[in-house]
């Protein structure tokens, strides 16, 4: 079953079982999606492929969280929580991320892959994994062991 199909499946079920958090969490995914569907036509897609859905997923998820520090240091338990709710809602669509030690790996096998020998073969390194791994990498937290890994 695709995303779309999950999207609009848990929203109907969320709509009779009366959970509306939840409700207005789905709607504002599929709100983003349609955005993100309407700004791909003039590239000449009707609608995004999955991997962009992920990404997009991902962008709202990371907003929301930095959203979460702004509003523990502004003392507002209220939305805090609110922003978690949604967090939680967006990320059930997610694919698992990797554990730690998976993503080692990952990183090592695209060293080796790459045959980066430094610093400036970071971004070979990065393509790689991207390549291999954009659903179940957080390419933000990799950045930081990829460049240590390579002696930075």
């Amino acid at each position: 079953m695709s995303l779309r199909e999950q999207f609009t499946d848990q929203l109907k079920a969320a709509m009779r079982a009366g959970e509306a958090p939840r409700v207005s969490t789905l709607r504002m995914i599929l709100a983003k999606l349609k955005d993100t569907d309407i700004a791909a036509r003039p590239k000449g897609v009707q609608a995004v492929p999955e991997e962009e859905i992920v990404t997009m997923l991902r962008g709202m998820a990371k907003s929301r969280r930095e959203s979460v520090e702004l509003y523990r240091q502004g003392n507002r338990p209220d939305l805090v929580a609110k922003e978690e709710a949604e967090i939680a809602v967006i990320e059930s669509f997610l694919p698992r991320q990797m554990d730690a030690a998976a993503t080692e790996q990952a990183v090592a096998e695209a060293i080796a892959a790459t045959g980066a020998a430094g610093l400036k073969d970071m971004g070979k390194v990065m393509a790689a994994l991207k390549a291999q791994h954009a659903a179940t990498l957080d390419l933000a937290r990799v950045g930081p062991l990829v460049r240590a890994k390579l002696g930075g």
